[in-house]
C-alpha cells in the first residue's frame, strides 16, 4: 500500500456511504488557512478538499445535516444533568441511549469535552461509524468540534473505521492541533502502511512549534514494520536516540518488532540486551522474530530465560513458540509447551490450536493432526480446517483435504483460497474434471483470490512483486537472473521438477 501516492489512495478512500458532516471552523482567519493550504500541498490531497464557499453557508449545510441525520429539530437538547449521564454512561449502548434521550428533551444541552471525547473513543473502540458521525454531528452543534482533544478524538475514530482520508480532513480544519492530534493522524497513516505519509506528517511536526513524544515514534515505527521499510526505521530510530525516546519500554518493543519484521534480527537482539525493565511485550515480540526468522533453538532458549527470571508467559508467547516449533518441525517440543500452558494459567484459544494443528500436519502426522481436531473442547474455526487442507495438499492426501475443505467451506462458502486449494487438490492427483468443477464454480460465484505479494527494500524504496503482475519494468532482466539460477541448481544435480518439503529443508 505504500506504494500507492497519497492523492491516490485518500482519492479512493473519499467515497463513502454514510454522509459525513465537517465543520467549518478552520476558515475563521487567513493565517490558519495559509497554514492548511501549505498542508495541503505537502500531502497533495487537495484535491479532496470542498472548493471554499463562505462560512455562513457552509455551518447552514452542516446544520441541515445534522438535522436530517438525526431526525430532530434543532433546539432539541438537554440540560446539564444529560452531561452528567452521558459522562457516567459505561458502555456503547448505554452512551447512546443517553444521547437519544437527551436528544429529545426540549431545552438545550451543554456537553462537556471530556464526556464528547469518551464517547467517540467508545464508537472507536467498537468501529461504530454511524454512531460516531452521531456524535461529530453533537460535537458541531455544540460547538465543541474545535476542542483540541475532541478532535483528536475524531480523527481517531475515522482513522480506526478506516475512514482516512475523513480522518485528514478533520485535522486539518483543526485550527489548533497539539502533539495528541499529529500523532493521531500519524497513527491513522500508519494503520494503512503510508510510511512516506507518516514521515510527511512528522516532518511538518518537526517544522512546527511542536515536538514528537514516544508515542509519535511508535507510530512511526509500526507503520516501517508493516511497510518492511528498514532505511526508514533506521531513521526514526536515529530521530528516537536523539530525542532520548530510545529507552522508553514501549519505544524499544516497537524497534525490536520493526528490525524482526525488516529481517534485521541481530539488532532487534542487541536492543532487546540492552533494555531495562523488559515487559511481556518486549519478550514476545524477541521470541516471535526468532520464530518467524525460523530461529526456534534461539525462540525456546529465550523461553526457558523467561521463567529463570519468574516472568509470566501470556497467550502470545505461546502461540510466538508454537510458531516457532512448527516452522522448524520441532513436534514434541511443541506439543510438552502445549501441554504446559495450564501450569501458567494460559487456557489455549483457537490461534493455539491451529498452530498445533498445522505443527502436526507439516510434520506429515495427518491423521493425528484429525484427531486433534475432533477433540478438541471448542468448535474448529476455518483457519484450523484450512491449516490441515494445506497440509493434506503438500503431502498429497487427497480425500482428507477434500474432508477438511468441506468442513472449511462450511464455514467460509464464499473463501475464495479454500475453493482454489480445493481445486489444486485435485490437480495435484489427477482428477482434472474435479478440479475443472471447483474452478468453475469459483467462476460462477465470482470468487476471486489475493495475489500473494513479498517485497524488497533496495536503496532505500521499497520494492513490491505480486502472483501474477507483469507491470514491473525490470521483469525481463528479473527472469534473467531466475532463469541463472535456475540453470545453476541443474548444473549441480537438483530436479525442479521435485515437490520440496520442510523435512527436505
Amino acid at each position: 500500500m505504500t506504494s500507492v501516492s497519497l492523492r491516490q489512495f485518500l482519492r479512493k478512500k473519499n467515497s463513502s456511504p454514510l454522509s459525513l458532516p465537517f465543520s467549518s471552523h478552520g476558515s475563521s482567519s487567513s493565517q490558519n488557512i495559509k497554514r492548511m493550504t501549505k498542508t495541503h500541498k505537502s500531502l497533495g490531497i487537495l484535491s479532496l478538499i470542498s472548493p471554499t464557499t463562505d462560512s455562513t453557508g457552509k455551518r447552514q449545510t452542516h446544520l441541515r445535516f445534522i438535522q436530517d441525520f438525526l431526525q430532530i429539530p434543532t433546539n432539541q437538547f438537554t440540560q446539564k444533568r444529560g452531561a452528567d449521564d452521558f459522562a457516567r454512561s459505561n458502555s456503547l449502548e448505554e452512551t447512546l441511549n443517553v444521547l437519544e434521550t437527551n436528544f429529545l428533551k426540549e431545552e438545550e444541552s451543554r456537553v462537556d469535552a471530556s464526556a464528547l471525547s469518551r464517547a467517540l473513543s467508545l464508537c472507536s473502540s467498537s468501529r461504530s461509524l454511524k454512531s460516531g458521525v452521531q456524535f461529530h454531528c453533537l460535537a458541531i452543534r455544540t460547538g465543541l468540534v474545535g476542542n483540541v482533544y475532541v478532535g483528536s478524538c475524531l480523527i481517531s475514530f475515522y482513522s480506526k473505521c478506516c475512514k482516512l482520508c475523513n480522518a485528514y480532513r478533520v485535522f486539518e480544519e483543526m485550527t489548533v492541533k497539539n502533539v495528541v492530534s499529529w500523532t493521531a493522524i500519524i497513527a491513522g497513516f500508519a494503520q494503512e502502511g503510508l510510511v512516506d505519509g507518516c514521515f510527511e506528517l512528522y516532518s511538518l511536526m518537526r517544522n512546527s512549534t511542536l515536538k514528537p513524544n514516544d508515542l509519535t515514534f511508535t507510530c512511526i515505527l509500526s507503520a516501517c514494520t508493516g511497510g518492511g521499510s528498514l532505511c526508514r526505521g533506521r531513521t526514526a530510530h536515529c530521530q528516537a536516540i536523539e530525542m532520548g525516546f530510545d529507552s522508553y519500554v514501549h519505544v524499544a518493543n516497537a524497534l525490536i518488532s520493526m528490525y524482526c519484521k525488516c529481517g534485521n534480527v541481530e539488532d532487534a537482539c542487541h536492543i532487546f540486551e540492552r533494555m531495562d525493565g523488559k515487559d511481556n511485550v518486549s519478550w514476545n515480540s524477541m521470541i516471535g522474530g526468532y520464530a518467524q526468522h525460523g530461529l526456534a533453538v534461539q525462540a525456546i532458549d529465550l523461553f526457558e530465560e523467561m521463567k529463570k527470571l519468574r516472568v509470566k508467559p501470556d497467550a502470545i508467547t505461546f502461540l510466538s513458540l508454537f510458531s516457532s516449533c512448527r516452522h522448524s518441525g520441532l513436534v514434541k517440543q511443541g506439543q510438552f509447551y502445549f501441554n504446559s500452558m495450564v501450569e501458567y494459567g494460559v487456557k489455549p484459544e483457537l490461534d493455539h490450536f491451529a498452530c498445533m494443528v498445522d505443527l502436526l500436519g507439516r510434520a506429515g502426522l495427518l491423521e493425528e493432526a484429525r484427531d486433534f481436531i475432533v477433540k478438541m473442547p471448542i468448535h474448529p474455526n476455518a483457519i484450523i480446517w484450512g491449516s490441515l487442507l494445506s497440509c493434506c495438499r503438500l503431502h498429497g492426501n487427497v480425500w482428507l483435504g477434500i474432508e477438511a475443505a468441506e468442513n472449511k467451506l462450511l464455514l467460509e462458502p464464499e473463501s475464495a483460497a479454500s475453493h482454489l486449494q480445493l481445486a489444486n487438490l485435485y490437480a495435484s492427483v489427477g482428477c482434472w474434471d474435479q478440479a475443472a468443477r471447483v474452478r468453475k464454480l469459483m467462476k460462477d460465484e465470482g470468487l476471486i483470490t489475493e495475489p500473494g505479494c513479498s517485497w524488497v527494500e533496495v536503496r532505500n524504496e521499497v520494492y513490491r512483486f505480486r502472483a501474477e503482475d507483469w507491470s514491473n519494468g525490470g521483469l525481463a532482466e528479473i527472469a534473467a537472473v531466475v532463469d541463472s539460477l535456475a540453470d545453476h541448481m541443474e548444473s549441480l544435480g537438483y530436479d525442479l521438477n521435485q515437490v520440496v518439503t520442510d523435512d527436505d529443508l
